[in-house]
């Protein structure tokens, strides 16, 4: 199993008022922040930073914590009640070989006296367990996407499509989908990361979801003095990025080069692709990163991604992007033959010869405008999160209040359904049209 989970704006000018949040009503005081794990700072955890901004007095809960000390600062030096997994053997190098126990794990979490639970999942933080009088909302990154949509490519990149490892593999992943489909009932008001994920919750769960964008850091991704002539893709390793079919695209295109960032169990594979042409260089600080998308020609991106935060803080440098057409990027990439609006183009599958196309297509099409591209990205900017996150848990917050206030009889809307439950998901649909 530890190899199947590998496998997986305007101007920010918003009033000094999101820096703590105002409860809604007569309670909501006592909050609770739940996450998967913290291992290391990447887009999850940006999220989580904005999160705890919002609720800074919050107190932070996960199944392990092993963040180093220098990304800690990002989640204001916050360490997290974490479960029983953090003492378990090897637990450090690999946690991900717990999954099967983390359902388990994260119900042990006793939460009961917090008034606002929010969970940040994209594996188990949602199925924590709260009660009637608890307000949850859950910002969905993705429902587990190893145990829905996603089963049988994450089980063929992990060698896990045959054998008894694999039919092990697929019971687990079995047992994880009746549990995560059970524990939605236990949330309050869904949030889905884009409206890709959203139609993704509607088909796994059953249910509508609001919709807000993650935060990008648009400020400290910003245009650099130049360009230069190479490529660059940046990502963690892991299968459903695909980065090692980029660098076998790019060593069929010798005369292009290609930077690569970025570590996990896939380097090796993309390190055999490689050919002279691409260089990898692993895992960067943060400065390294936004000095290469300043520099870069283009972005080139192969996942199947939920949202893809990387693509747009490469928008946010005036960098244009080359990205497979599927997922979150439809809606954050302008795939336009007008320069006046174009940010990148797409290519409809994940082959070789598709991106050996699309590159050739990018090099043809009219110049990329980098105040275009940025113009895009600040669409999504923190601040921007921040008023829509805020707002949403403050609908919730008052749906449930409702939800009491029609407690004072049976709590029934005369049509067998409760009055407030049914406004919450009212907020939900309309926070979703918004």
């Amino acid at each position: 199993m530890a190899e199947l989970v590998a496998a997986e704006r305007a101007p920010e000018t918003e009033p000094a008022r999101e820096s703590a949040h105002r409860p809604a009503g007569r309670r909501f005081s006592r909050v609770a922040v739940v996450h998967d794990w913290l291992t290391t700072y990447a887009g999850a955890e940006r999220v989580l930073e904005q999160i705890l901004g919002l609720w800074p007095q919050a107190d932070l809960f996960t199944v392990v914590d092993f963040l180093p000390d220098d990304e800690r600062r990002a989640l204001h030096g916050k360490r997290a009640v974490t479960s029983f997994i953090q003492h378990l053997p090897r637990a450090r190098s690999a946690y991900r070989a717990y999954l099967p126990l983390m359902p388990l794990a994260v119900e042990q979490f006793d939460l009961s006296v917090y008034d606002l639970v929010i969970s940040s999942s994209h594996a188990v933080a949602k199925g924590v367990i709260t009660g009637p009088d608890q307000v949850h909302v859950s910002y969905v990154h993705s429902p587990i996407r190893y145990a829905w949509d996603l089963q049988h490519e994450y089980l063929n990149g992990a060698g896990l499509a045959r054998g008894a490892k694999g039919w092990l593999a697929r019971a687990i992943l079995h047992y994880l989908r009746i549990w995560d489909q059970r524990t939605t009932h236990g949330v309050d008001l869904l949030v889905a990361n884009s409206r890709f994920i959203g139609r993704r919750i509607r088909k796994v769960y059953g249910r509508e979801a609001a919709m807000v964008y993650p935060p990008v850091d648009v400020e400290r991704f910003c245009p650099g003095p130049g360009r230069e002539d190479f490529y660059l893709c940046a990502s963690r390793m892991v299968p459903y990025k695909r980065v090692p079919l980029v660098v076998e695209a790019f060593a069929q295109m010798p005369a292009r080069r290609l930077v690569v960032i970025g570590d996990g169990p896939d380097f090796a594979r993309a390190q055999a692709a490689a050919g002279p042409n691409v260089v990898l260089l692993g895992r960067l600080p943060a400065a390294g990163l936004l000095g290469y998308m300043q520099r870069a020609r283009g972005f080139v991106f192969a996942a199947e991604e939920d949202f893809g935060i990387a693509v747009v803080e490469a928008q946010a440098c005036g960098t244009p992007v080359i990205a497979y057409g599927r997922g979150g990027v439809l809606e954050t990439v302008i795939d336009s033959p007008d320069p006046a609006r174009a940010t990148g183009l797409f290519f409809r599958e994940r082959s070789v010869a598709a991106i050996v196309e699309a590159i050739g297509r990018f090099e043809r099409h009219a110049p990329f405008d980098p105040q275009v591209c940025r113009r895009n990205a600040l669409r999504f900017g923190a601040a921007r999160f921040r008023r829509e996150f805020l707002s949403a848990v403050e609908a919730a917050c008052r749906a449930s209040e409702e939800d009491e206030r029609d407690d004072g009889g049976d709590g029934d809307d005369g049509n067998g359904t409760g009055g407030g439950r049914a406004g919450a998901r009212r907020e939900s649909a309309a926070l979703m049209e918004a």
